[in-house]
């Protein structure tokens, strides 16, 4: 994580000095609105996924064996409350890493994730146990009452 921190730094470094070099303090100028417009997309997808992510219930998303299906490893945790447009429930201590975040469907099935540094590490999909089908049968055979 440090070793990619100093990376983009040198690479906005190398920017700087090669649009000054090319076109002087335009070239600067030029970089510089480039980087702005950069940051004012990420800052845009930010504030989409949180507002969607506000419009719906803690820790519910629509499917989570889809959930599951779609999640990769050291996906961001705004990637993942994309996917689901909605906030994890935080299942470990506030403020603690590795971050526990659960998200359920209306079937009783769940995904925990499991996020270290803000990138999803381990995930686990958890469905509801099937009630016994022979007790239902059974129930279901009883003759009718006349």
């Amino acid at each position: 994580m440090h070793l990619r921190k100093i990376l983009v730094a040198l690479g906005l470094a190398v920017l700087f000095v090669g649009g000054h070099r090319a076109w002087g303090w335009g070239g600067v100028a030029l970089v510089s609105g480039g980087i702005v417009m950069w940051l004012l997309l990420h800052f845009n997808r930010f504030m989409t996924v949180m507002r969607r992510a506000s419009e719906r219930p803690l820790g519910y998303v629509d499917s989570a064996v889809m959930l599951n299906a779609k999640l990769r490893p050291r996906v961001s945790l705004l990637h993942v409350m994309a996917l689901t447009r909605a906030l994890g429930e935080l299942r470990s201590p506030q403020g603690q890493q590795p971050e526990v975040y659960r998200w359920t469907d209306p079937g009783g099935s769940w995904v925990e994730a499991e996020f270290a540094d803000g990138q999803l590490m381990r995930w686990t999909l958890q469905r509801p146990q099937p009630e016994d089908a022979g007790a239902t049968e059974a129930q279901g055979d009883a003759p009718a009452a006349s």
